[in-house]
């Protein structure tokens, strides 16, 4: 695959941006470029595109199948594995929102809860630390069940919702 000066930018940037959120750069590299790309692609295709170890396009296409944002895909008369990359963004979007719950704030929400249970039953835990570790874990709790909910509005009507922005604290602030 041919690369032209703007789709190297972007495939860059993406892989700057994966850094900056904790995951690979060459994963983040990868998937940008079948993310660009109007066809699956080989994992030979991948290597020679970006110039990168093929035991690196490998765990990194297998971490991008975990994550379920590049599937596998199969071409007639041809025995090698291709893959592409999830197009519609708001799906992408949603799965990278719920893989980062998983591995990121459930863990932290269940390690909260712990510690104020701990401290709850620790005599020699000061009062305000206790009331810090619940503070927090009232706000994680929160805004986990703030995700929940957003996973259950129909994605046109969340689309609005969000282009609303801080027009909704009219409607919330009108009175009856």
């Amino acid at each position: 695959m041919n690369l032209t000066p703007s789709m190297q930018k972007y495939i860059l940037h993406w892989g700057e941006m994966g850094t900056r959120w904790g995951v690979n750069r060459t994963i983040a590299q990868i998937h940008a470029l079948l993310y660009l790309s109007k066809k699956p692609l080989t994992a030979e295709e991948i290597q020679d595109t970006l110039e990168v170890a093929r035991s690196n396009v490998s765990t990194s296409l297998k971490e991008l199948q975990s994550w379920g944002l590049v599937n596998v895909v199969h071409l007639l008369g041809d025995r090698r594995d291709h893959f592409e990359s999830i197009k519609d963004l708001w799906e992408m979007f949603n799965i990278i929102l719920r893989e980062r719950k998983k591995r990121e704030l459930d863990p932290t929400l269940s390690m909260l809860r712990n510690c104020a249970l701990e401290a709850e039953n620790d005599k020699k835990t000061p009062d305000d630390v206790k009331q810090s570790m619940n503070s927090m874990l009232a706000f994680v709790e929160t805004f986990s069940d703030w995700y929940d909910q957003m996973q259950k509005i129909p994605q046109p009507m969340l689309n609005k919702l969000i282009k609303m922005g801080s027009k909704i604290t009219g409607v919330l602030t009108r009175k009856r």
